[in-house]
């Protein structure tokens, strides 16, 4: 098929975003308060788990999205990465899984946003209500899915504001208070002692999460589907992508940290753990007032990164679509250059998938099996990535990189081949439910599992073989992939 990509030269896309929006807008997609509780129940181990995750994912996806991203600066981000590695077919697929592994995240999103909303409202009967969590996922998700209608400007500053505002001061905040409990010498419920920091790894089932935990750090990438709108792409890429990189981990480990502290291990709540922790602390300290503001403020946050995701990612699969992968109909743009009907789509299929929320025994164990099937759908596109990154070191091996992974290709296949084994070894314990969870019936989870990831991965190619060449549109000026 004729690609279009490389057509209008003239046409100068406006760049609208520099360095500081750029930096938060990683920020806001990786850096969410709601993953602590997740590696708190492990206590001081979870400081082994955060640097075990920095050394095997985290670093390796900043780096080869960084040396992809100022190689290829082109709107479409791990598409067109994986597009000039392999061609149409796994680019499509790459992309596909970026875009569809939010679809059963964005409803344990939403649910975490329902119970902060509770928790601000002072209503425990809410936290448990599961017709008020589907009101909450539906509501949110049609709500942003319209804002992110008015342009990628606005929705931009949005999540920057929301993740500073809802995130990094609530973070530091819980920081602050967990060294203040430890100070005054409350009780902890974690043995501060050196042999216990390193993970029991005795039962299997510990490393379970390790999935969710990978999933926690994903998105690096994202803010290359912006490429047009960024200003000097090759240098701004890279520093964006280590400051969050970085920044996310401390807060990550000294948050967790804090919520180990006061709540004992079996109490902690995959979907309220980080109010509990606020609570128990300024309870503690006669601050109770606090508790609705740090919950609306944590609220933002969790809505900022939403949003974060909501259009990065549906923008990458309308680039795609400009490329004929996908029908005419999900290929139109508003007067603000937004794919409102791969949006709207979006938003009827979250709607569906929500209803898990309905049947399973609690809202833990259906957050966290949402939690999983995402994780294992987008360490798929992460591999990809990692493939894309050592085959284009022999195939393209004269377009300029702005950051390069130094030692050669040597280098990247020590880089990338780790990004490889960890999201293959996630995938795999990814199917293990933790064994804090009390999965009743285990056959219906790992059947849910299975076939979601299958089914799901298996789409994408069956799209890409029935495409028609009418779906390929004819040039025009409102192409989201400029240079």
């Amino acid at each position: 098929m004729h690609d279009i990509s490389e057509e209008h030269h003239s046409v100068k896309p406006k760049r609208v975003l520099g360095i500081f929006v750029l930096a938060t807008l990683n920020l806001a997609v990786i850096t969410s308060l709601r993953n602590m509780p997740l590696v708190a129940q492990y206590g001081l181990s979870s400081i082994s788990y955060y640097l075990l995750a920095a050394l095997v994912f985290i670093f390796p996806t900043a780096l080869v999205a960084a040396e992809l991203a100022t190689g290829w600066p082109k709107a479409g981000g791990v598409y067109i990465w994986v597009r000039e590695a392999f061609g149409e077919r796994w680019g499509f697929l790459a992309i596909w899984l970026q875009w569809v592994h939010n679809l059963p995240w964005y409803p344990a999103m939403l649910s975490f946003i329902g119970t902060l909303f509770a928790y601000g409202v002072r209503s425990q009967s809410l936290l448990s209500n599961r017709g008020y969590t589907l009101a909450v996922i539906l509501i949110g998700f049609w709500a942003i899915t319209f804002f992110n209608f008015y342009g990628v400007k606005t929705s931009g500053w949005f999540s920057s504001a929301s993740v500073i505002i809802g995130a990094i001061v609530p973070g530091i905040f819980l920081i602050v208070l967990g060294l203040v409990w430890f100070a005054t010498g409350k009780p902890i419920n974690v043995v501060l002692e050196w042999k216990f920091i390193f993970p029991e790894l005795s039962e299997f089932k510990n490393i379970g999460f390790l999935a969710g935990l990978f999933l926690a750090f994903g998105g690096l990438e994202v803010a290359a589907v912006h490429a047009k709108d960024v200003k000097e792409p090759r240098k701004n890429f890279p520093k964006a992508i280590f400051l969050a990189a970085i920044f996310s981990l401390v807060l990550f480990i000294l948050g967790s940290l804090a919520i180990a502290f006061v709540i004992p291990k079996n109490d902690i709540s995959l979907v309220a753990g980080i109010m509990e922790a606020f609570v128990a602390i300024l309870q503690s300290f006669k601050l109770t007032g606090l508790i609705p503001v740090v919950a609306f403020l944590i609220a933002v946050g969790a809505i900022g990164e939403l949003n974060a995701w909501i259009l990065g990612v549906a923008k990458g699969l309308f680039i795609t679509g400009r490329h004929g992968s996908l029908p005419p109909i999900l290929q139109k743009v508003n007067k603000h250059n937004i794919p409102t009907n791969i949006l709207i789509f979006q938003a009827i299929v979250v709607s569906l998938s929500s209803i898990v929320f309905l049947f399973m025994d609690s809202l833990s164990s259906a957050y966290w099996i949402l939690i999983a099937l995402s994780a294992q759908l987008y360490l798929g596109m992460y591999i990809l990535m990692f493939m894309a990154g050592i085959r284009l070191r022999y195939t393209k091996p004269h377009v300029i990189r702005k950051y390069r992974i130094s030692k050669g290709n040597t280098g990247m296949w020590i880089v990338a081949g780790t990004g490889i084994i960890a999201a293959v070894f996630a995938i795999i314990v990814g199917f293990i439910p933790p064994a804090q969870l009390d999965i009743k019936n285990i056959f219906a989870y790992e059947f849910f599992m299975i076939f979601g990831f299958v089914l799901l991965t298996i789409i994408p190619l069956i799209i890409y073989f029935f495409r028609k060449p009418q779906w390929l549109p004819k040039p025009h000026n409102d192409l989201l992939d400029g240079h």
